[in-house]
């Protein structure tokens, strides 16, 4: 891949912007990348690894002349974050964002932006478990999907680089509408999240089930939930309270499904029971297909998640 950007800024120093500074850097697609981050032990740790090409002490600072901004903070701050660093950016910039949460964020971030930068969000489907500066490869976008949200009306070259940028990256791409997006979302990220963090948090408050017990015999139902429950906790809260909507919707329809469920196995139905079994059973089938996870023996993870 070639240059597309002469400087990008990473504003946020966890998992996907470090992750992306690593795959910019193996495909060439940016001279420099300057970063920063709320926390001055954050910044440290981004110097003393050689987590960026220049890791800045202000937001401000950090996007100055850059080409490219991109927001890797919570979405509950990015609005904040925009109007921050509104005043500095380089007539022309870009603006993106890698939040999993799109129609609240662009209601947050567009109006502090100055005529003549561009906004364009952007979701990478991709992530692990773990956080912070030091958590991040080149490879975590490979064969994953980033949803690219313009706004309407917003321009075309400016997305188009945008997209060029994940693709250079190693990611899949796809144009997608803000709401769509949120709704997407809501089915296969939030709501699984939420039942994730209720089934653990069930278990810690069954204490007829002792703490060793769920540690020493978690079968791989359990394991898995407790990967998706360990993640980062403030980004989670931020996407439940804003994408309220969709998520209560997914919710309610789960709802709906398990007392149906419940009914089942209360009477006795397995005819209902297979059969819900063998059409959820497709979707997995469906998942690996479509190279997005594979059914090697513990999914394939190796011990980096």
């Amino acid at each position: 891949m070639s240059q597309i950007y002469n400087r990008v800024a990473l504003i946020g120093l966890g998992l996907i912007a470090s992750s992306m500074f690593h795959a910019i850097k193996r495909a060439g697609l940016a001279g420099e990348v300057t970063g920063y981050a709320r926390s001055a032990q954050t910044r440290d740790t981004a110097r003393e690894i050689g987590l960026c090409d220049r890791v800045c002490d202000s937001a401000v600072e950090a996007v100055e002349g850059a080409d490219l901004v991109v927001l890797c903070v919570p979405v509950g701050v990015m609005g904040a974050v925009a109007a921050e660093i509104a005043p500095a950016l380089k007539p022309g910039a870009t603006v993106s964002d890698v939040g999993s949460v799109k129609a609240q964020v662009i209601a947050a971030v567009a109006p502090h932006l100055p005529d003549g930068v561009h906004f364009v969000p952007a979701h990478p489907l991709a992530g692990t478990e773990h956080s912070g500066p030091r958590s991040g490869f080149a490879e975590l976008f490979d064969n994953r999907w980033c949803l690219i949200v313009p706004p309407p009306g917003s321009d075309r070259s400016a997305v188009d680089r945008v997209e060029a940028l994940w693709q250079g990256m190693g990611a899949l791409t796809e144009e997608m509408d803000a709401e769509h997006h949120d709704l997407v979302l809501a089915v296969t990220s939030h709501a699984p999240h939420l039942i994730a963090y209720t089934m653990v948090g069930v278990a810690d408050d069954l204490r007829r089930v002792t703490d060793t017990e769920v540690i020493k015999y978690s079968a791989a139902g359990f394991r898995d939930f407790t990967r998706i429950a360990a993640s980062d906790p403030t980004m989670w809260r931020d996407v439940f309270l804003n994408n309220k909507e969709a998520t209560l919707e997914i919710l309610g329809r789960f709802t709906e499904e398990l007392f149906a469920l419940q009914r089942a196995i209360r009477t006795g139905d397995g005819d209902h029971l297979h059969a819900y079994f063998t059409r959820t059973r497709a979707i997995r089938r469906g998942i690996i297909e479509a190279g997005q996870d594979t059914d090697a023996p513990n999914f394939g993870r190796s011990n980096r998640g």
